[in-house]
C-alpha cells in the first residue's frame, strides 16, 4: 500500500486513525496491540506471504535482545558471542534474500561455474527493518534499552510510518514515546501540523518528483537499450535524476514524519537540504540522516573511527561507505557509488587537515560558492552511477555530460548563434534539438522543470519550518485554504500513481 494512493488516504488511514484514538479512550495497551495489527495489514497488503518472515525476524530480535538484557542483569556477564551470533542471523537473512543471486552470478563469472540462480523475491522494506533490529540488539548489549514490552517492540519494528523505507530508528527514542499514555490521546495541534507536512510530502512526490521521472527514467532506459545521449540530453536525465531522488525520498520522509505526528509520534528528521551542502562531510550529515547515524554508531565507530591514525581512519572510512553502498543494492553500480563517496570523504577530510595544517580561513562567500559547486557536481556524477543499470551505461552517461558523444542544446538557444554569429564559431558541431530523440518531450519544459526543482531545493525551508510557520498561521482563513488545493492538485495527479524510489532498497 503506497502512501500517495487513494485506498491508504480514504481508507487504511482514516480507519487506524479513528480506531486508535478510539480504542485508546479505554486501553493503552490495545490502543498499541490495535496499531502493530493495522502495521503488519500494511505490510502484508504487498504480499502477505512474507508477514510471516517479519513476525519470525521479530520474534527471534526480541528474544535475543531478551536474553542479551537478562544476562547483563548478572554481575560480570558479558554475552558478547550472543549478540555477535544474533547479528550473523540477520546478516545471513538479508544476504539470502539481497545478495545471493548477486554473489553467484560473480562467482559463475570469476571461476567459469554455472551455479544456478535461484528465483529470490525481495521481501520490502528488509533492509530497513534488519537495521532496525541490529541496532536495538547492540543497544541492548550496551545497556541502553530498559523496556522488553513485546507488543511495544513490534510496534517499534512494525510501525507503518517508517517499516518500507525507513527512518532507521533507535530502540530508546521510540520506546518512550509508545510507553506514554497521552499517546493514544488524541492531541489536534499535533494532527494539524502532521497533516500539513504529509499534504506537502503528497505535493512533492505527485506533482514534482513523478514529473521529473518522466525525464530521468526514459534517458536513462534509452542509454540502457544502448542509446548514446549527448551533451544536453546527458545532463538532463543525470540532473532529471538527481532531483527526482531527492523530492521522491524526501517527500517519502515527510509524509512518514506527518503520518506519525497524526499519531504523537515523532520520527526523527531524516533530510536537512543536503543539497545545500558546501562539503561532501556535510551532505552526509543532511542527506538520510538517520543511515548515515546507524553507518556511523554501528560501523564506522566499531571499526576503530578515527582513533588508530590516518590511515586507518581512512580505511574506516572506504569500508563504511562500500558497505553502504552495498547495501542499498546488490550490484556493481551501487558498490562504485560507495566507493566514489569513500573517496570523497577521504579527499574532503584531508583538505580539512592541510587547512588547518596551513592556518588557511575558510574563503569568504565566493569560496563557500564554489565549495558548494564543486559538491553538487561530485554529488551528480555519483548519481548516475547509482541510477544506471551497469558500469558502462554509467560511463555512457558521463561521456555525454562531458560531450564525448556530441554537443546538443536546446532550439530555443539557435537565436543566440543566429544573432551572434562572430561570437559562436563552434556552431556547426552543435545540434539544436526541440525534443529529446529518445523520450520526445519538448527540451524547453525539461529546462523549465529543472529550473523550479532547483530554486525550491536551494531557495525553500524544509517541509518541517514551513509546517511550522504554517502551523503558527492557521487561523488565517487562507491556510486551510491553500492547503486544501494543493491536497487536491495532488490528488488528481495521483491517476499516475508510482512506487517511492527506495523502496527497492
Amino acid at each position: 500500500m503506497l502512501f500517495n494512493s487513494y485506498a491508504f488516504i480514504f481508507g487504511f488511514l482514516p480507519v487506524v486513525f479513528f480506531g486508535f484514538y478510539r480504542i485508546g479512550r479505554y486501553s493503552h495497551n490495545l490502543a498499541s496491540l490495535w496499531l502493530a495489527a493495522a502495521s503488519l495489514f500494511f505490510y502484508g497488503w504487498w504480499d502477505a506471504r512474507f508477514v510471516g518472515l517479519l513476525l519470525g525476524s521479530i520474534a527471534f530480535n526480541y528474544s535475543a535482545g531478551y536474553l542479551i538484557g537478562h544476562r547483563l542483569s548478572k554481575p560480570g556477564n558479558k554475552p558478547k558471542l550472543l549478540l555477535i551470533n544474533a547479528i550473523a542471523a540477520n546478516l545471513i537473512l538479508l544476504g539470502y534474500f539481497k545478495y545471493a543471486n548477486f554473489f553467484i552470478q560473480n562467482l559463475n563469472d570469476l571461476a567459469g561455474t554455472t551455479l544456478a540462480t535461484g528465483n529470490i523475491f525481495l521481501p520490502l522494506g528488509i533492509s530497513f527493518f534488519t537495521f532496525t533490529q541490529i541496532a536495538f540488539l547492540v543497544d541492548t548489549y550496551q545497556g541502553k534499552v530498559k523496556e522488553f514490552n513485546f507488543v511495544h517492540y513490534t510496534l517499534f519494528v512494525t510501525y507503518f510510518p517508517h517499516l518500507i523505507a525507513g527512518p532507521v530508528l533507535h530502540h530508546k527514542e521510540m520506546m518512550p514515546q509508545f510507553a506514554k499514555r497521552d499517546t493514544c490521546q488524541i492531541n489536534w495541534d499535533n494532527v494539524a501540523t502532521g497533516l500539513t507536512v504529509f499534504v506537502l510530502g503528497l505535493a512533492k512526490k505527485v506533482l514534482i518528483a513523478d514529473s521529473l521521472a518522466n525525464y530521468a527514467t526514459p534517458i536513462f532506459d534509452f542509454v540502457a537499450s544502448g542509446g548514446q545521449p549527448m551533451l544536453f540530453e546527458a545532463w538532463v536525465g543525470a540532473l532529471a535524476y538527481t532531483l527526482q531522488l531527492y523530492f521522491d525520498f524526501s517527500a517519502y520522509s515527510d509524509m512518514a514524519i506527518g503520518l506519525s505526528l497524526m499519531f504523537n509520534v515523532r520520527l526523527p528528521m531524516n533530510f536537512n537540504s543536503p543539497y545545500k551542502a558546501t562539503s561532501i562531510i556535510e551532505f552526509w550529515r543532511c542527506w538520510h540522516m538517520t543511515l548515515s547515524r546507524f553507518l556511523r554508531d554501528y560501523l564506522y565507530i566499531p571499526l576503530g573511527g578515527n582513533r588508530n591514525g590516518t590511515v586507518r581512519r581512512y580505511l574506516n572510512l572506504m569500508i563504511t561507505m562500500l558497505l553502504g553502498g552495498l547495501w542499498h543494492g546488490a550490484g556493481w553500480t551501487f558498490i562504485i557509488w560507495g566507493g566514489l563517496h569513500g573517496v570523497y570523504l577521504i579527499i574532503n577530510h584531508t583538505w580539512r587537515s592541510l587547512k588547518k595544517h596551513m592556518d588557511w580561513g575558510d574563503g569568504g562567500r565566493r569560496s563557500a560558492l564554489a565549495a558548494g559547486a564543486l559538491t553538487f557536481l561530485a554529488v551528480v556524477v555519483g548519481w548516475v552511477f547509482f541510477r544506471a543499470n551497469s558500469f558502462s551505461s554509467a560511463m555512457t552517461i558521463l561521456h555525454g555530460m562531458i560531450g564525448l558523444n556530441g554537443v546538443s542544446l536546446p532550439a530555443s538557444l539557435e537565436f543566440v548563434w543566429a544573432n551572434y554569429p562572430n561570437y559562436m564559431p563552434f556552431r556547426d558541431a552543435i545540434t539544436f534539438i526541440a525534443v529529446f530523440p529518445s523520450t520526445k518531450l519538448a527540451t524547453d519544459t525539461a529546462v523549465v522543470m529543472l529550473i523550479l526543482g532547483f530554486i525550491i531545493v536551494w531557495g525553500a525551508k524544509n517541509v518541517a519550518v514551513i509546517a511550522q510557520k504554517i502551523h503558527e498561521q492557521h487561523r488565517h482563513i487562507y491556510v486551510p485554504i491553500a492547503l486544501g488545493c494543493i491536497l487536491g492538485v495532488s490528488l488528481i495527479a495521483m491517476r499516475r500513481v508510482s512506487e517511492f524510489l527506495y523502496f527497492q532498497f
